[in-house]
């Protein structure tokens, strides 16, 4: 049984359960739930981007031709999926990076020096409007 099926279950039984709760014991499961980015991974893949979870892949991404500013029901999906693809190169790549769930389900990533990037919010910004890149908020939280 994966985490999401963990929390599934829990919320099933209880009201009140959050995402956070559920995975509040398995930072894997954390990390590899946040990690799918499904349709951002198709979509490059159909740019010919395979996403590799390094950061040479999110400079890639903010060279694709944004192809998903038509689709105003796509977009915001793209970009929580872009946000969430941010955060698990930098969960991967920079020592001491980790995923925290605030209890609204909300994930954010916490460096070492204890700064929490808002990644979901800055792939939004940048699936809507190319702004930030993704390579540039890598680059700075790298340098935390």
């Amino acid at each position: 049984m994966n985490i999401l099926d963990n929390w599934r279950k829990r919320r099933d039984g209880y009201r009140g359960t959050s995402l956070a709760t559920a995975v509040g014991g398995a930072p894997d499961g954390v990390a590899e739930l946040l990690s799918e980015c499904e349709l951002l991974r198709v979509r490059a893949g159909r740019g010919g981007l395979e996403l590799d979870d390094s950061p040479a892949s999110l400079g890639a991404l903010d060279q694709l031709t944004p192809r998903w500013r038509d689709d105003p029901e796509e977009l915001p999906w793209l970009g929580n999926d872009a946000g969430l693809y941010l955060g698990t190169v930098i969960v991967r790549t920079v020592p001491g990076a980790a995923w925290h769930v605030w209890p609204g389900g909300r994930p954010v990533v916490r460096l070492a020096s204890g700064r929490e990037l808002q990644v979901v919010e800055a792939g939004l910004s940048w699936a809507a409007t190319g702004s930030p890149e993704l390579a540039q908020v890598y680059a700075e939280a790298a340098e935390s």
